[in-house]
C-alpha cells in the first residue's frame, strides 16, 4: 500500500526534530536516569546502573501500578516482513554496538507494537470509561493512513531506539490530535513505536555509528498502511511485556 508524501503530517508539523538525541562530536551516549529507572531494569536488571527504585517515582526494577492508554496499533508481522525493515535491521546488525542491543526483546512485543497516542487513561485494574458518544465519533473518522520512518532516539528515555510515526493530514489537520480531542486528552506531537533496547552505555566511537544511521535513514519510509482499530492497552511496564491489548476500538 503506497500513498503520496502529501498525505502524512511534515516534519515541520511534528515535534521529532525538537526532540532528537543530540550526538557531539567525540561524545558517547549515557542511558538517561529516567531509562535506567523504567528499561534498563526490564533489559539488563543486573547493570550496575539500574536505579530499582526513586522517591516519588512509581517503578520498582521498571515495573508499577497498571495503567490504561490508548495505543494505534502497528502490525509487527507486516513490518518485519517488509524489504525497508530488513534493510534497516541488517544496518543496526552491523553496527559496531550491535551486542549491546536487547534483541531477545523484540520478538515478545511484536504482537503488542504501538504508538501511544493517549497515556495515563486510568490507573490500577478497572479500564477506563470511553462513552458511547466517544465511540461513535471514533467510528466517524474511519480507517487512518499512517507511516513508519526510522530511526528515532529522543532526549527522554536515551537508551530507546524508536520508528517515527507519520499521521494522516486531514482536511490540513492531523488526525492523531483530532483522536486526542476526542478522549480529552493533551494534543501532542511526538507518536514512537519502540522498537530497540540498548543494555549498555555507547562509547564515542558507537555514539557516532548511530548519530549516522539515525541521519542516513531519517527521511526513509519504512512502512506505510491503513489503521482501522485503536487498542486500549494495559501495562504495568513501560515495554508492555506484562500487559496486553484489552479492548480493540474500531474506526
Amino acid at each position: 500500500m503506497t500513498f503520496p508524501p502529501a498525505a502524512f503530517c511534515s516534519d515541520a508539523e511534528l515535534g521529532y526534530l525538537r526532540s532528537r538525541t543530540r550526538f557531539d562530536s567525540g561524545r558517547g551516549l549515557s542511558l538517561d536516569e529516567q531509562y535506567r529507572l523504567a528499561h534498563l531494569p526490564l533489559v539488563a536488571p543486573h547493570h550496575p546502573r539500574v536505579i530499582r527504585q526513586r522517591e516519588g517515582a512509581n517503578y520498582f526494577m521498571g515495573r508499577h501500578a497498571p495503567v490504561f492508554s490508548l495505543g494505534l496499533p502497528v502490525d509487527g508481522d507486516a513490518l518485519f516482513a517488509s524489504d525497508a525493515y530488513r534493510e534497516l535491521e541488517k544496518d543496526i546488525r552491523d553496527l559496531p554496538f550491535r551486542r549491546k542491543i536487547a534483541w531477545e526483546m523484540i520478538e515478545p512485543r511484536r504482537s503488542k507494537l504501538h504508538a501511544t497516542l493517549c497515556n495515563g487513561l486510568a490507573v490500577g485494574d478497572s479500564p477506563p470509561t470511553i462513552d458511547a458518544r466517544t465511540r461513535r465519533e471514533l467510528g466517524r473518522l474511519g480507517p487512518l493512513r499512517v507511516e513508519l520512518r526510522g530511526l528515532f532516539s529522543g532526549n527522554v528515555n536515551v537508551g530507546r531506539l524508536y520508528l517515527r510515526t507519520y499521521p494522516e493530514r486531514r482536511d490540513g489537520r492531523n488526525v492523531f490530535r483530532d483522536i486526542q480531542r476526542l478522549l480529552g486528552r493533551p494534543e501532542t506531537d511526538l507518536y514512537v513505536v519502540g522498537l530497540y533496547n540498548l543494555n549498555d552505555d555507547l562509547d564515542p566511537g558507537e555514539a557516532a555509528a548511530l548519530g549516522q544511521l539515525i541521519e542516513r535513514w531519517w527521511d526513509r519510509p519504512i512502512l506505510q498502511y491503513e489503521v482501522g482499530r485503536l487498542w486500549l492497552l494495559q501495562a504495568s511496564d513501560d515495554l508492555v511485556l506484562d500487559g496486553g491489548i484489552v479492548e480493540a476500538i474500531s474506526l
